[in-house]
């Protein structure tokens, strides 16, 4: 149940979403949504998130819903009752890695060298986050993990915009991208919902290597 490879089957892009008004973050998913984006990972870097989290969760049913930025074991414990799916980390470390693995739901661990990788390998999980994605390497630092470490599926998160998703997108070892070009701050504030879901629109369209 902990890997979270048919995760990343979900969308070529993973909106990463920062909700500083609860009262906004329905529309922002059902959004998403209406542009064909049906998965979300709510970031945890508000001190309102879990509330967002929740309402999302209870209204937005057939949005898959993820919880990211988690930090601490009680992180992991509070967005799993506040209704999260699954959990992302930007990176990693034992004891939250191992925490994670204790509850029921999928984990995308963020890592960003070849240790990492081998040590999240060596816990059973295949599937992983890439973080951040520019300034640990990119798509040649990818291609170049991809080589002896074949089994593993990346999704690079950081930097990433509609124009530079294709460069990873076509790597073998890369299922999706993170993003949050699909969610803009000022589209959020200004309830342009319609904006949100026209580069959702766009995102579906990213073809991803096969």
């Amino acid at each position: 149940m902990a890997d979270a490879t048919h995760i990343l089957r979900t969308s070529p892009v993973i909106p990463v979403v920062t909700i500083d008004e609860p009262r906004h973050a329905v529309r922002a998913a059902q959004a998403l949504a209406d542009g064909g984006v049906r998965i979300i990972e709510l970031t945890l870097r508000t001190e309102s998130a879990l509330e967002s989290l929740k309402l999302i969760g209870e209204e937005v049913p057939d949005i898959l819903l993820g919880a990211g930025t988690v930090l601490t074991p009680g992180q992991a414990d509070a967005a799993v009752s506040a209704g999260a799916q699954f959990l992302v980390s930007p990176g990693v470390t034992a004891a939250l890695l191992g925490h994670m693995l204790t509850l029921d739901v999928p984990v995308l661990p963020g890592v960003a060298t070849v240790g990492e990788v081998m040590a999240v390998l060596e816990r059973g999980l295949h599937a992983m986050k890439f973080f951040p994605a520019g300034p640990a390497g990119g798509p040649k630092y990818l291609a170049a993990i991809g080589a002896p470490i074949p089994q593993v599926q990346f999704c690079p998160t950081g930097g990433i915009s509609l124009a530079s998703a294709p460069d990873y997108l076509k790597l073998p070892n890369v299922s999706c991208v993170g993003g949050s070009w699909l969610t803009p701050s000022d589209a959020i504030e200004n309830g342009d919902w319609q904006r949100i879901t026209e580069l959702a629109q766009q995102a579906v369209t990213l073809a991803v290597s096969p």
